[in-house]
């Protein structure tokens, strides 16, 4: 068994048991990026000096017995729209490439408070559009189920690093379905938290109301654990939600008997592939088998969604990325002839196609004459979505469906087509703009692709859907399958 398929509590045992070093554990983590990263390119930034010294520092702590965090030692990617102190954070873009904070994002504080160690910087699409990874400023990075496929995105580069066994968990940002879409088409499990649940400080905005950082790993039990190590209230986000955080391990019984499951028609219909609908319907069998009941309802709203989103999301970029100008951080434009001339060359050199894209849409959206029309309606449809999942969860705790309609598609075969690659997002959209919590963990395969299944749940109820996730992971190999690279 390879050190990054075991579970977190099997290597804490052989730390404790001295079979196992810190050091031993980010050498695996480097010896596996240099052996398949020329071929996946999930990194944008490697953390190589800084993470050797930690891992001294923690295995002199370990020989001293001092008290271990809850992710003590083990190697971890940082998606490169998380802030990083010392570490360069370009959020995969032209403009942000000599970035260097001064500061540590919220959870990555957490993550150092737990003791993980971070490897490096993980590629995404630019600013976190799109759903690919074909728009990073720097390059794509490869699915590493077969290298001519998209890993998804915009955490393409997480999800990929934790599918090729580079590092034993990641942490990425779900805007429209950014950390679900990707581990979907790798192969893994990717949590995208109830919106408010996770700080968002240190996080390089996109959408501000939906943006929200989660969890990559191989499996759900690992997600838990991230999860506790990294939710909590933070007076440094405004919109950080100030509730209990419960014990996520132990709510890991295994027991779904008499739980009553939704399955949104709207998630099964047209433009789902056959095959993915045959692996979700497999999957409720499971659920079956195992006490749980499941129905047929409606999220009416649906159709509405992507518009909704993409209305909302790029008027939200246009409004953060205008401090993006050339002047305070971040690459400036030579020569300019005067302050509107700077503005104009840095961004239109600084920006990728799609990020300019999404900045005019916005800006439009919220211009003068055109924001009633666009803009407010689209947030009066939003409340509508969120309501067709209030009523469902009148009577249901949970609702499942794909994560995504297809498995991943091949690379270059959708970046000139924006309208379909977002349609991608259909059955993650919805959910982001609800804010609730989703699950998205390996179901089956077609033609050598991962399926994923997602799991939906109450605001603030991520122990319900981590317990249905891990009763299914139990009961399936899905999660046991690796690229053979």
């Amino acid at each position: 068994m390879a050190l990054f398929d075991m579970r977190l509590q099997q290597l804490h045992e052989q730390l404790h048991d001295k079979e196992l070093s810190v050091a031993e554990l980010v050498d695996e983590s480097y010896r596996r990026i240099k052996e398949t990263d020329p071929s996946i390119r999930a990194f944008i930034t490697l953390n190589e000096e800084q993470a050797r010294e930690q891992a001294a520092e923690l295995d002199r702590q370990l020989a001293a017995g001092a008290e271990r965090g809850l992710l003590f030692g083990l190697p971890a990617g940082i998606k490169d729209n998380i802030v990083t102190e010392g570490l360069l954070t370009t959020c995969a873009s032209r403009f942000l490439s000599n970035y260097n904070p001064i500061y540590d994002a919220t959870v990555v504080k957490k993550l150092k408070s737990a003791q993980s160690v971070t490897v490096g910087k993980l590629n995404m699409d630019e600013f976190a559009m799109g759903g690919s990874n074909e728009n990073s400023g720097f390059f794509p990075t490869r699915n590493p189920w077969n290298t001519d496929y998209v890993p998804g995105g915009s955490s393409g580069g997480s999800a990929a690093s934790v599918a090729a066994g580079q590092v034993y968990f990641a942490l990425g940002s779900d805007t429209g379905g950014s950390i679900r879409q990707p581990a979907a088409y790798c192969g893994i499990v990717g949590l995208k938290p109830t919106y408010g649940l996770v700080s968002r400080f240190g996080l390089v905005a996109f959408a501000s109301s939906l943006d929200q950082i989660g969890p990559l790993t191989k499996n759900v039990e690992d997600a838990a654990y991230v999860l506790q190590a990294i939710a909590g209230y933070d007076p440094m986000d405004s919109t950080s939600a100030n509730v209990d955080i419960p014990d996520y391990i132990s709510a890991l019984t295994g027991d779904v008997k008499g739980m009553r499951i939704g399955v949104p028609k709207e998630y099964m219909g047209q433009g789902i592939d056959p095959k993915v609908k045959e692996a979700i319907l497999a999957a409720l069998k499971v659920f079956e088998g195992l006490g749980a009941t499941w129905e047929e309802v409606s999220l009416p709203h649906t159709e509405y969604a992507v518009a909704t989103y993409y209305l909302l999301a790029s008027s939200e970029a246009s409004s953060n990325l205008a401090r993006f100008d050339g002047v305070r951080y971040g690459v400036r434009a030579d020569n300019p002839d005067n302050l509107l001339d700077l503005y104009r060359k840095s961004r239109s050199q600084g920006f990728g196609p799609e990020v300019k894209r999404r900045i005019m849409l916005g800006t439009y959206a919220l211009s003068s004459g055109y924001y009633d029309a666009y803009y407010l309606k689209a947030q009066k449809v939003r409340t509508l979505i969120k309501r067709d999942f209030d009523n469902v969860f009148a009577n249901y705790d949970v609702i499942i469906g794909p994560t995504a309609p297809t498995t991943a598609f091949r690379i270059g075969e959708q970046i000139g087509d924006p309208l379909t690659m977002y349609l991608n997002d259909i059955c993650t959209i919805p959910v982001s703009l609800a804010g609730v919590p989703a699950i998205s963990v390996p179901c089956g395969m077609a033609d050598g692709l991962p399926i994923g299944l997602q799991i939906i749940g109450k605001p603030f109820d991520e122990t319900t859907v981590l317990r249905t996730a891990h009763a299914f992971e139990q009961h399936t190999d899905h999660h046991k399958r690796r690229p053979q690279l």
